[in-house]
């Protein structure tokens, strides 16, 4: 094998800690000595042992003269588990292909430096492409300090995300719904309005097997969801984060009693401001969301400037109804000049649905 083939295997690797990690990123290493992969390892879980070490524990064979793949740079400081930088330069190994430099400026080329100045031989860049594509929630979120959002929606062919009833189950098939439950799984929170709980009073979880519950944020400007909602009543058990501008204070102790993290956020143009939101998460790990808003939360979402991608489900349906809601709503675009601007990266069937995935471009509500 070459070298291209086994940092392949390491990114194979890495993708298995996907959903399990964050917001760490996901990193693979493989270990060969002599031609022979003699360890490997990826990032199993947050907080558990980083890649590097995981391959350095499962070598069948000693270590001296070894070659490290390894998808990112390994870390050179402490944080919830040592210094991978530490492990690699006991264990004897006297090469490292690094794919990808780390974003993290706790790392940023110091992991590097380390391995460089005891002696080992480093070389970096290998499939660094691919690595950022697997990892885009991590460098986002290095670069941002706040979430990358995606805007999930599901809709029928003439554009409605629900009867004129308000009635939605279900638009798509199983096999579209299954992705969705992926996609919970994959991102750490899960964002909705709170006219979305009382409507349709949603759980919110992750129904696939050995699937991650991300955080269940609610937006709720002024206070009104539920107290026998089932997001409430499951607060003690998973996560739940209420964004509100209100200041009742006996309403917001008795949400904090039940298990609720209750973040102030003060309003702009009549809700809460996303923006301010969108930094308290991140303060508070939060690296990636999945926004299944309704319409008027799609709409703040995108006129904030908060979504970076958007994933439309598709459905050979028709419910019609000029009072059935779209997935986009609020007060829309006057010049069609000014809309919001997309780029395709994916589309595939589920079924009989169509999958669509674009990124937003960095245009800014109101500009052309």
């Amino acid at each position: 094998m070459k070298d291209m083939e086994y940092m392949k295997l390491a990114l194979e690797l890495a993708e298995n800690g996907c959903g399990y990690v964050n917001p760490n990123p996901m990193v693979g290493a493989v270990i060969v000595k002599n031609g022979e992969i003699i360890g490997s390892g990826y990032h199993e879980n947050y907080g558990e042992l980083h890649a590097e070490r995981k391959a350095i524990n499962s070598c069948v064979a000693p270590l001296d003269g070894a070659t490290m793949y390894v998808t990112l740079e390994p870390c050179c400081h402490y944080g919830k588990t040592p210094p991978c930088t530490e492990a690699i330069i006991e264990s004897g190994i006297k090469r490292v292909i690094v794919g990808s430099l780390d974003p993290n400026p706790l790392v940023a080329g110091k992991g590097i430096e380390a391995l460089r100045n005891n002696n080992i031989e480093v070389e970096t860049g290998l499939m660094d492409m691919e690595n950022q594509k697997l990892n885009y929630i991590f460098f986002h979120y290095m670069k941002t300090g706040m979430p990358y959002v995606v805007m999930k929606y599901a809709m029928t062919l003439d554009g409605k995300i629900a009867t004129f009833s308000g009635k939605s189950k279900w638009i798509t098939g199983e096999k579209a719904r299954v992705h969705v439950h992926q996609s919970r799984h994959k991102y750490s929170g899960i964002m909705v309005g709170v006219n979305t709980v009382i409507m349709d009073n949603p759980m919110l979880t992750c129904r696939i097997p050995m699937g991650r519950n991300g955080t269940r944020i609610v937006c709720d400007t002024n206070l009104r969801i539920p107290f026998d909602s089932k997001i409430i009543q499951t607060a003690s058990e998973i996560p739940t984060f209420i964004a509100t501008s209100s200041l009742e204070m006996d309403k917001i102790k008795k949400f904090s009693d039940m298990g609720c993290k209750v973040i102030q956020v003060p309003k702009k143009d009549g809700h809460i401001d996303l923006n301010v939101l969108m930094i308290k998460l991140g303060e508070e790990k939060i690296d990636s969301i999945l926004l299944e808003g309704g319409s008027t939360l799609n709409f703040s979402g995108m006129k904030s400037g908060i979504v970076n991608k958007v994933e439309a489900y598709i459905s050979p349906k028709m419910f019609g109804g000029s009072g059935a809601k779209s997935p986009v709503g609020g007060i829309g675009i006057e010049n069609p000049d000014n809309a919001f601007k997309l780029v395709r990266k994916n589309m595939k069937m589920f079924g009989e649905d169509i999958f669509l995935e674009y990124e937003v471009m960095n245009n800014v509500y109101g500009n052309s």
